[in-house]
């Protein structure tokens, strides 16, 4: 043995050293973009997956600092697959010296949050002498020691809860909304950050809205915030918001912004269970029907600019995370297969758990919030598993896209085969099977003759090669196109999965007019899959705040394009050496197997003569007895 390690010692260790290499692969930076995708300097996708960490109420300190240290917020952050943060900020706090010069204990004193203080010395005492803007860069900070990007969020004017129609801050000229003070804002936090590597975008401004807003002064001011930002910070993304409460494009349909730049505009998007039709309305319509409202909606007030090849960014979305809302987890089953069709990029509202001081509530509790009141654990260990599988790019920058994967928005997981013949199963995306969907509309496993059969009422599906009866042909039936049915003799059944994530056959339901029924488990999304795939993020296994991670990620830090190349140069030196030292072995390693062989068949053979022997003399021994 001490032989064989001897001689394979070197060239594994190169070879793990590659892989080091390879899975550290820094993205070279600036990121930019590329008709609907962000990209990387190499022109590589890059798929923001990001979370919403709130820091613009009256402290106008960033959520969570008297809970838990801000390492440990930002390494879960990190280790629950995220790969970016939209940290948000009030505008005075850039503009207001009064403001940003306070120190973070005078702005806690001052409300008279006194636990909070304690809370702060507890888990993060340096802050407390810290200066409200010196605070917010320390978390900026902690946030690249933990790998991940940021995008500057300018949420509101004057700290505090967002987001009201007459609360003074929504449009040009409210109260607190002075254009030049917005304009002078923004080219300050712009230049704050410039050769800041992680700090990779930043949106103008959070939902724009109420009685002032109107496309033609959109036009006008929001072209001059990002012109402003750019000319101060020209690596940054520059993330444009609508009108509505970032709901509405429509006006770009026939009108484009023109900007002196082209390849570092993005769009955002917010959109939650009540943006279609308000309040209820998923619990007191048909599922598949207000599926279909949401859809159509977000496709013409703001999906056609993907159409248009500009990329959308949805910066807001989420749910209540105790999963008793019937509304959020409709919506949720919804918009998740929305998101993985379209593989946008995203960020969840949002990883804070409990504020300091919302709405004259203190330590009022975050019903959205991934994390618990006290930050110290996840509130919803199953939801945060169903979005792991959207932090993974389902396409890359091309536009071959004729593969499919079988995805399940309530689990978050694609259909897999286990065996040629045997029953399928939901597992993870990553290691999904890939389909394509035929003119015939059947579904064949990529590179096979197997093509999905339904069999009957509550009975597994199949893989089968004659591919021409009607229980191999599946149409996307219901408003929402989320039903896969097919027809057995003259039964019509739908896909679905039962408690074990067998995929089976069973009638169809909630297919219409039924509000009280929920078509969940039936729903699935036929979503495309580049053909050479992305790397695929770890499927997550979360932990508390404080304990390690037992996720394995090939995390992509901040690089420039000549330390990228750098890096791929030692990547290649080291696997080329690796093996060549690896098959300058394999002779000797051979000669090893082949003498440890012949000894393994030396020593079976002297046992089989030992036990021969033995039962000879048992034999003798019971004759003489007898």
């Amino acid at each position: 043995m001490k032989l064989l390690v001897s001689h394979f010692f070197p060239a594994f260790f190169l070879l793990f050293l590659a892989i080091q290499f390879q899975c550290s692969r820094a993205l070279a930076l600036p990121l930019s973009t590329s008709s609907r995708w962000i990209v990387d300097g190499d022109g590589q996708r890059v798929k923001l997956a990001c979370v919403n960490w709130a820091a613009h109420l009256e402290p106008s300190v960033a959520e969570g600092l008297s809970k838990q240290p801000v390492d440990s917020i930002s390494k879960w952050i990190s280790s629950a697959g995220f790969n970016c943060v939209r940290l948000t900020w009030p505008l005075f706090l850039i503009t207001d010296g009064s403001l940003g010069s306070k120190t973070v204990e005078q702005s806690f004193r001052e409300l008279g949050l006194y636990e909070s203080i304690a809370g702060i010395h507890e888990n993060n005492p340096p802050f407390l002498n810290l200066s409200l803007l010196d605070a917010f860069q320390a978390v900026v900070a902690s946030l690249a020691r933990n790998g991940l990007w940021v995008i500057l969020d300018n949420h509101i004017s004057k700290p505090g809860w967002c987001c009201d129609d007459n609360d003074g801050n929504g449009f040009f000229g409210d109260r607190y909304f002075d254009l030049g003070l917005w304009v002078k804002g923004l080219k300050r936090l712009a230049t704050m950050f410039r050769g800041v590597p992680n700090v990779i975008a930043m949106s103008l401004r959070n939902e724009l809205r109420g009685q002032r807003q109107s496309a033609q002064n959109w036009f006008r001011y929001m072209q001059e915030g990002a012109e402003a930002v750019h000319a101060a910070n020209p690596d940054l993304l520059v993330i444009v918001s609508g009108l509505h409460h970032d709901r509405n494009f429509d006006f770009l349909i026939d009108q484009p912004l023109n900007l002196t730049f082209s390849r570092n505009l993005v769009f955002e998007l917010h959109w939650y269970s009540s943006s279609t039709g308000g309040r209820r309305i998923w619990s007191n319509r048909n599922a598949n029907e207000v599926c279909r409202s949401m859809a159509d909606e977000i496709m013409s007030r703001a999906g056609f600019l993907l159409e248009m090849g500009n990329p959308l960014f949805v910066s807001e979305f989420g749910g209540d995370q105790s999963g008793n809302s019937v509304d959020d987890n409709r919506y949720l089953n919804c918009f998740i297969g929305l998101a993985a069709e379209l593989d946008m990029d995203w960020a969840i509202w949002t990883v804070v758990g409990s504020y300091y001081l919302r709405q004259g509530m203190v330590g009022a509790s975050e019903p959205y919030g991934l994390l618990n009141t006290n930050f110290s654990d996840i509130r919803n260990r199953e939801f945060l598993q169903r979005i792991s599988s959207l932090q993974t790019a389902f396409q890359d920058s091309s536009d071959d896209n004729g593969h499919k994967l079988i995805f399940h928005p309530q689990t978050g997981l694609c259909v897999h085969r286990k065996a040629n013949m045997g029953p399928l199963q939901l597992g993870s995306c990553a290691d999904s099977d890939v389909w394509i969907y035929t003119s015939r509309k059947t579904l064949v496993i990529e590179g096979t003759y197997f093509c999905l059969q339904a069999t009957g009422i509550d009975e597994p599906a199949k893989l089968g090669i004659i591919c021409t009866d009607s229980n191999s042909r599946w149409d996307a039936i219901s408003a929402s196109e989320m039903h896969l049915s097919s027809k057995v003799g003259d039964q019509t059944v739908c896909m679905d999965v039962d408690s074990s994530k067998t995929i089976i056959t069973d009638k169809c339901k909630c297919l219409s007019g039924d509000s009280s029924c929920d078509p969940a488990s039936q729903w699935f999304r036929l979503i495309a899959k580049s053909r050479e795939g992305i790397g695929s993020r770890f499927e997550f296994k979360g932990s508390a705040l404080g304990s390690e991670s037992r996720g394995l990620s090939c995390r992509s830090p901040p690089q420039t394009t000549e330390e990228g190349k750098m890096v791929r140069l030692a990547t290649g030196f080291a696997m080329c050496v690796g093996a060549f030292l690896f098959w300058s072995t394999m002779d000797r390693v051979h000669v090893w197997i082949a003498l440890h062989q012949d000894e393994k068949k030396e020593r079976l053979e002297k046992e089989a003569e030992v036990r021969r022997l033995r039962e000879q003399l048992l034999l003798e021994q019971k004759d003489s007895l007898a």
